[in-house]
């Protein structure tokens, strides 16, 4: 295996945990939320976490590698502070949605981290599947904040 093979792997391994953690995030915000709007959208997303993370999976595979299959630790305790927090804030829709914010922060980090390796190590090969997933990544954070702010100013 090539090392430009291996440093594109190890970036969507990387990015593959994100998106399920992603995708466990929102599973957690659908379930904590009442509004049905937001729990519908919440779901959506989660879906669209999973599929990011099965076309990362499959360029994993495309290029001879083992792709992540869990969430990372990180992931894990965010969501475990959200239940904890949840159960102290009445799982508000103020306080779910400022949750689901900074999951998407910390998404859309990853994400641009990513993108600075592609660059660095000239990974062309991913380019545009990374860059695809990282512009949606950008919407779903704008979306999230704008409801965000809507709960807030109600």
């Amino acid at each position: 295996m090539t090392d430009i093979n291996k440093e594109s792997i190890s970036v969507l391994n990387d990015l593959i945990e994100t998106s399920k953690d992603g995708q466990e995030g929102f599973k957690t915000c659908a379930e904590d939320i009442k509004h049905p709007q937001l729990k519908a959208l919440f779901v959506q997303r989660a879906a669209d976490c999973a599929t990011a993370a099965a076309e990362l999976q499959a360029a994993v595979r495309s290029l001879g590698g083992d792709p992540e299959t869990s969430t990372s630790v990180s992931g894990d305790l965010h969501r475990r502070w959200v239940d904890v927090k949840a159960v102290f804030t009445g799982k508000d829709e103020e306080a779910v949605l400022n949750e689901a914010e900074r999951g998407e922060d910390h998404a859309l980090k990853a994400y641009k981290q990513a993108m600075e390796k592609i660059s660095k190590h000239n990974l062309v090969g991913i380019r545009d599947l990374v860059e695809r997933q990282y512009h949606g990544v950008q919407r779903n954070h704008d979306q999230v904040k704008a409801l965000r702010n809507q709960a807030r100013a109600s």
